[in-house]
């Protein structure tokens, strides 16, 4: 079971499913173990709906969320338990480290989260190594939302926020790297100080942008 949160005693939200266009058959091609269109990662479903679905992360549904509309990122509510955790997939990764989001005006979508109860952890003032000039991070069980200022700058400001990608953990990030060849690239210094990172390329032919990334240290 969630652990309330310390702020408000509420229990925390958690994720329950991402559904993502996306063909079942490329992921498995990526060493991901399926029960039909299901992708389990750690506690969370990956309900992959293929291409007519849209493209990307193109709904979820969270455990103890306060309705609202959440700055376009509203997810559908969710009764369910938490899961037993599962074993790794045969490439080894084991659960997802954070679902991205990108908005144009963060401090709105900040505050539309907030007040639905999302605990917010910490807000990052520097750029990160996609250009995001701030980030705002909210624990959500095991996983974290990040929600990043829009790089580009481009985007409309009344524009609502939406889901963008995914960081999935590895146990052994060179060893998964290795085994899915020039499908992903090299491993990279992540931002959080003694880990690694590597991308998922296009020609893996996944509609959601996808990292990899190594366990923090002791974890």
């Amino acid at each position: 079971m969630p652990a309330p949160d310390a702020a408000t005693g509420r229990d925390m939200p958690t994720i329950d499913e991402l559904v993502i266009a996306d063909e079942p058959a490329r992921w498995a091609a990526l060493g991901f173990t399926l029960d039909g269109d299901v992708c389990q990662l750690g506690q969370v479903r990956v309900r992959l709906a293929g291409p007519s679905a849209g493209r990307g992360i193109v709904g979820w549904s969270l455990r103890d969320i306060v309705p609202g509309p959440l700055d376009g990122l509203a997810p559908t509510p969710s009764l369910t338990h938490v899961p037993v955790q599962v074993s790794p997939h045969p490439n080894g990764i084991a659960a997802i480290d954070h679902v991205v989001a990108v908005s144009p005006d963060l401090q709105r979508t900040v505050s539309a989260l907030t007040a639905a109860g999302l605990p917010l952890r910490r807000i990052r003032e520097r750029p990160s190594a996609t250009g995001a000039p701030r980030q705002a991070f909210f624990r959500l069980g095991d996983e974290i939302l990040e929600v990043v200022q829009d790089p580009s700058g481009t985007s409309p400001p009344d524009r609502p926020a939406h889901l963008w990608g995914l960081a999935l953990l590895a146990n052994d990030l060179e060893g998964t790297v290795a085994s899915l060849g020039d499908r992903v690239s090299e491993t990279r210094p992540a931002v959080q100080p003694g880990r690694r990172i590597a991308t998922v390329r296009p020609s893996a032919g996944l509609s959601v942008p996808m990292a990899l990334i190594s366990r923090r240290r002791g974890t």
